[in-house]
Parts: C-alpha cells; sequence; structure tokens
C-alpha cells in the first residue's frame, strides 16, 4: 500500500511555448520551448499501464494518428494509444482537429496528407476550457494552439505523424494511414455521475477516468493495478502524501484521500478493472 509522488520530464516541442501554466516554471526566454510535462514512476515500478501529461501549445500540432494493441502489437510494440483531453486553458480561437468531416478511402487520406490538402478535411471543432474530449486509437487528429489540457493515455509514445505543416519532421505515412479511422469521429457517451461528487468520463476500454471532487474518500485497489490521481485545483493528502494542482500520485492498495473543499481530481486506473 503506498502513495508515490511522481517526478516530471519536461519535453522541448516546436509547437511548445515559454509561457507555461500555474505550477509550471516557465523555461528561459532563449531556451527551447517546452511542449508537454510527463509525469514518470521511479525507477523499478512495473510497466505502467498509463501515461499522464501536461501539453502547452503555441502552434498547432501534427496531424496524427496512434495504433491499436492489435495493429501496434503486430508492429513488435506492447500496446496502442488511446487517450483523451480536459481542457484547461484555451484561448479563443482556439481549436481540436478530430476526425475527417467526411468518410475518407485510405487513397484519398494519403493524397490529401502528401499535399497539405488533409487540414481542410479534417473537423475542426472550437473548444473551450471544461471541456473533455475522448480519441480512440486510428482517430485522426491535431491539438491546435493556444491550449493548456491533461491528456490521459495508454503509456505508449507511438505517433503516426500524417502532416506537419512543412516542419522538417519525419512523416509516418505508410503506418499512419494503415491504423487510420476513415470515419467522422463520434463522442463516445459519457456515464456521467455514479455518486455525489464522483463522476465517470472514460469507462473503458483501456482505461477507466473518474472526476471527483473535494472530501474524504477511501481508494481501494485491487492487489498489482494502480491508480492516478491528478489534481486538477486543490490540495490535499493520501498515504503521508501531500499533493497540490499540477502534481501525479501514484497509488496501489488502499490509500485514504484528504482534499480541500472545492477540490477537481481526475483518478485513471486500467479498463479492466473496476473500483
Amino acid at each position: 500500500m503506498t502513495a508515490t509522488l511522481l517526478t516530471t520530464k519536461r519535453v522541448e516541442k516546436p509547437w511548445g511555448r515559454h509561457t507555461l501554466y500555474p505550477g509550471f516554471p516557465d523555461p528561459a526566454p532563449d531556451a527551447e520551448p517546452i511542449g508537454e510535462v510527463w509525469f514518470e514512476a521511479p525507477k523499478g515500478v512495473r510497466d505502467p499501464d498509463l501515461l499522464i501529461k501536461y501539453l502547452f501549445t503555441s502552434e498547432k500540432l501534427s496531424v496524427q494518428d496512434h495504433p491499436s494493441d492489435a495493429e501496434a502489437q503486430k508492429r513488435g510494440l506492447p500496446r496502442g494509444k488511446d487517450e483523451c483531453w480536459l481542457i484547461l486553458d484555451a484561448e479563443p480561437d482556439s481549436t481540436i482537429a478530430i476526425g475527417p468531416k467526411v468518410t475518407m478511402t485510405a487513397d484519398e487520406l494519403r493524397e490529401s496528407a502528401l499535399d497539405g490538402s488533409i487540414e481542410d478535411k479534417l473537423d475542426w471543432k472550437s473548444v473551450k476550457a471544461g471541456e473533455f474530449y475522448y480519441s480512440h486509437s486510428g482517430v485522426i487528429h491535431a491539438i491546435g494552439a493556444g491550449l493548456t489540457v491533461i491528456e490521459v493515455q495508454q503509456n505508449s509514445d507511438t505517433t503516426y505523424r500524417l502532416y506537419d505543416y512543412g516542419r522538417p519532421r519525419e512523416l509516418h505515412l505508410d503506418d499512419g494511414v494503415a491504423v487510420a479511422d476513415l470515419e467522422p469521429w463520434v463522442a463516445p457517451p459519457m456515464p456521467g455521475e455514479v455518486s455525489e461528487g464522483r463522476t465517470i468520463l472514460v469507462e473503458g476500454p483501456k482505461f477507466v477516468l473518474e472526476r471527483w471532487g473535494g472530501g474524504t474518500r477511501d481508494v481501494v485497489l485491487p492487489e498489482g493495478v494502480d491508480g492516478w490521481l491528478v489534481p486538477v485545483k486543490g490540495a490535499g493528502t493520501i498515504g503521508g502524501i501531500g499533493w497540490i494542482a499540477g502534481q501525479c500520485v501514484l497509488i496501489d492498495g488502499t490509500e485514504t484521500l484528504e482534499a480541500d473543499a472545492g477540490s477537481d481530481l481526475l483518478f485513471a486506473y486500467p479498463g479492466d478493472t473496476r473500483i
């Protein structure tokens, strides 16, 4: 029964920022922009099922997709990548592209990626703080500029870049087209509130994501199952570990959570588990 405050890994990206978000120190003005902050488990901890990130964007991310578990394993990788995004902050004109506007063929996807017309064929949605999106493996997507996002995902860094606005980075058209979902994206139903102060945002199959309010609760996880506490707002303790917004705590076993009134928490765990 342990609670471990995870360390952070700052990842430089061409689309990142020099002004991040409260709780995250800004990079030096002459340093490379920071696009992502990953929360990492200590060495020696079993390979985690999930990865938690913050994203900070000043430009559009590449148009990309990710493989399913089956497609990843065909390529010798341990798992695919379903992911979801909670929008923390957004500029008035911020957007996310998620899925094509209309059904495409694989040839149309490849050709539009090569000539750049793919930008106009994607469904760019205006987004604002507080919104939530789930993107299953295969969905063609691009996160836009001016966003601060918490991303919860399967623990995979496999990204197939289809189009990158002329940036000098490698594309992965063969794999990206092969795994792509060519249909328009449809938002999956959210189960919603299951009890006072507890709402389920994602109910599998790859992970479960719940949203909790403040107060005291016992967190009970089956043997061998990890849970990720992601404080969006507030402060508190769990298992003797103090936490504040902008951190992440890895939990196993049974622990008591104390969260200040008004706290806003995400709690994620593998999708084949129910707690």
